[in-house]
């Protein structure tokens, strides 16, 4: 696969990005077009691997190790490299129905489980799928194909999202009628609403979902299943249901002050501007603003790092991330943290490059836990109160955490916005459907089975696995597409 020697020849180059500073100006995608023949060059690093590891996805020390589509990820490398492109296409469609959005906004974990990763710079994976996919769409050779023969069969999925849409995309193409429903205005679930426009533009979410509309399925939006539509019209008007809900229970920050105007969960955030940027280029005034305030992020995830690239296109006052673990190290750890586990190391995320841009030096504060908010007379947030705490091992081998006597800070704060990630779930769709969850609170399916304990209802995705990634949404998405059709025809041909 690739250049014999490519990966001694050429160094890995990913994606380049505009100017940090520049970027912050606007909304328009962060990262540049790369050259065609940078992309080839960067294909002819896959080494011929005797046993890639990059295309199969586990779960490895708690963390996603390879790709979980088990994308053939060597062979449209080498495909790229010999300049044919429309055949490297045809691989990437082969295990993911879109490949643009993992190839902008998954982590690649297959990247940290690629075999060059040893001693070298990974293969530029990521770079090389979207590219891929967008000389694909540019050369036309990505448009409708409706099924040529059609079931009698009506299935809904309820959620938009990467596990919702792929779900549809495989029904489909097995010939049944597919109805998704969401119950915000614009079809995509997080992809639209949880990822800014400068990352994951809603143009590019959109371009996919005009395609699986001309290909015959079915988009209602503003419609909540449970609310605006029953449950039980649900099941009498379909033979199978997916439900792809997502995992949209935000964990909360329990304490004091923690009611005070002004501290905002990170996807109230995030979902009020990019609604109201796409509605009316932020005009309408309807969404929380950053513009002059002294913003707090707490939560040192990708969430974090989009509030904190968002706060800086509303041109804030000052931005500070805090990070409750210790700061990571720049090089993996093999004893603790070997290949091909992703490698848990200090990374410099988009948001974080800008940030230094505007201000002078990375926003990140580390080791900080969250003591109390303190509120102005009107009730507004105006403080911030922490303390450092380092990590110790307790006498049961149990990783914990201590306050370190007189690092106690206080931190001016207008805007506070909390990224700490999601317990699982929404409740009210489950108990309406009937089916059972299991101790975290999320769908009961069994992986690889997809069904609930209700017959011809199946579950996918954040909703049945808890938060997790864009990469995996799709691959449930796609199984649990299988297993319905299984269950409606007695046998199925999806993979």
């Amino acid at each position: 696969m690739g250049k014999i020697t490519g990966f001694k020849e050429y160094k890995r180059q990913a994606t380049p990005e505009r100017d940090p500073l520049t970027r912050t100006k606007d909304w328009k995608d962060y990262k540049l077009p790369q050259a065609e023949e940078e992309v080839k060059i960067q294909g002819a690093r896959c080494m011929d691997c005797g046993i890639p590891t990059c295309h199969t996805g586990t779960d490895m020390n708690k963390l996603t190790t390879g790709c979980p589509v088990n994308h053939l990820i060597p062979e449209w490398n080498d495909l790229v490299y010999q300049d044919q492109w429309k055949e490297a296409l045809d691989r990437e469609h082969e295990r993911n129905n879109f490949p643009e959005f993992t190839g902008i906004a998954c982590p690649a974990p297959c990247e940290g489980s690629c075999v060059l990763g040893i001693n070298e710079p990974p293969v530029a994976i990521r770079s090389i799928e979207r590219a891929i996919i967008e000389k694909g769409f540019d050369e036309g050779w990505v448009k409708p194909e409706p099924p040529k023969i059609r079931t009698e069969k009506q299935v809904a999925v309820v959620g938009s999202g990467p596990a919702g849409l792929a779900a549809a995309a495989q029904l489909n193409k097995a010939g049944h009628h597919v109805t998704v429903f969401e119950r915000d205005d614009r079809v995509g679930g997080l992809l639209t609403y949880g990822i800014p426009e400068m990352k994951l533009s809603y143009d590019v979410v959109k371009r996919r979902v005009d395609i699986l509309e001309k290909e015959g399925i079915t988009f209602k939006t503003n419609v909540d299943v449970g609310n605006d539509y029953p449950v039980d019209d649900l099941e009498e008007d379909f033979d199978a249901v997916i439900m792809c809900g997502g995992a949209t229970n935000h964990r909360d920050l329990v304490v004091e002050g923690r009611e005070l105007k002004g501290v905002h969960f990170a996807m109230d955030f995030l979902h009020a501007n990019t609604k109201s940027l796409l509605d009316s280029d932020l005009k309408d005034g309807n969404y929380i603003s950053a513009k002059d305030k002294d913003v707090i992020v707490i939560g040192g995830g990708d969430t974090g790092t989009d509030c904190i690239a968002t706060s800086l296109r509303h041109e804030c006052k000052s931005l500070t991330q805090f990070d409750y673990n210790e700061r990571k190290p720049d090089e993996r750890d093999d004893t603790t943290n070997p290949w091909p586990q992703w490698p848990v190391i200090h990374r410099v995320e988009y948001g974080h490059k800008e940030a230094k841009a505007v201000f002078g030096e990375d926003p990140r504060a580390y080791q900080v836990l969250t003591k109390k908010f303190v509120g102005d007379e009107s009730g507004h947030i105006k403080e911030v109160h922490t303390v450092n705490v380092e990590q110790y091992i307790d006498e049961n081998g149990n990783r914990m955490k201590k306050e370190i006597p007189g690092t106690e800070k206080v931190w001016p704060a207008q805007l506070v916005l909390l990224a700490i990630g999601f317990t699982g779930p929404e409740q009210g769709l489950i108990k309406e459907m009937g089916v059972k969850t299991d101790p975290r609170s999320n769908v009961k399916a069994e992986y690889g089975q997809y069904k609930t304990n209700k017959k011809g209802v199946f579950a996918a995705g954040d909703m049945r696995r808890g938060q997790s990634l864009i990469v995996w949404a799709i691959n449930e998405g796609r199984e649990a597409a299988r297993e319905c059709d299984r269950y409606l025809m007695g046998a199925t041909q999806l993979p």
